[in-house]
């Protein structure tokens, strides 16, 4: 498969997007360490899990219906590019079963099942790495290489539209934990409207979830 050049970090419209996928490997990171604890059914850790499940259907379905349809149109005839899109959209269902059996296995009440919890962890944290790995090494650089200015405001419009009230939801989770130059460039990339809510509202209220504390 051919792969195409990263691009740079800090660009404004893939702020939110490797912001994210760093996000989801760092709640991943967290369900491994509370797993290994014996601790995944603390109320705060089962919260945690349900927001990283929120977060990943959210990011999944805005890619689905208003990023990869847009690089569709564009690369429409180049069969090389299209496979790229198609093997990025059927990441997506190959993760889905993962997270239903990670789900499952929370439900056991057996402690020791604590395997199977861990198998299915491991499983789904390995899938997600590799499919985040290849959107960044091969779907976001020809998405930057195929869309124009226009196309990139029209997207991260609809994103907007798409996301509503639950972007309270998204900011201090991608933030949570990040390192302060990340955090810095990230922040930087939104409309200073929505740093100001951010700093005085989403995040105060994020906090006091306390997600995956035990």
């Amino acid at each position: 498969m051919e792969t195409f050049a990263i691009p740079a970090r800090e660009t404004a419209d893939f702020a939110y997007v490797h912001a994210a996928h760093d996000a989801f490997r760092r709640d991943m990171e967290r369900l491994a360490a509370v797993v290994a604890a014996g601790k995944a059914r603390a109320p705060h850790v089962r919260a945690g899990w349900e927001n990283l499940k929120e977060q990943l259907h959210l990011y999944f379905r805005a890619e689905d219906a208003l990023l990869w349809p847009r690089v569709a149109r564009a690369v429409r005839g180049r069969p090389v590019e299209l496979a790229v899109l198609t093997d990025v959209r059927d990441g997506h269902a190959r993760i889905e079963p993962l997270v239903v059996a990670v789900d499952a296995a929370l439900e056991q009440d057996d402690p020791s099942d604590r395997a199977d919890l861990a198998a299915a962890v491991a499983a789904l944290r390995t899938a997600l790495d590799a499919h985040l790995r290849h959107e960044e090494m091969s779907a976001l650089p020809l998405a930057r290489s195929v869309l124009g200015a226009e196309e990139w405001r029209a997207l991260r419009d609809a994103l907007r539209r798409e996301c509503g009230t639950r972007m309270t939801r998204v900011i201090p989770w991608i933030v949570d934990g990040i390192a302060p130059i990340e955090r810095s460039r990230f922040l930087t990339a939104l409309p200073r409207a929505v740093r100001e809510e951010n700093r005085l509202m989403w995040e105060p209220t994020y906090r006091k979830r306390r997600l995956w504390s035990v």
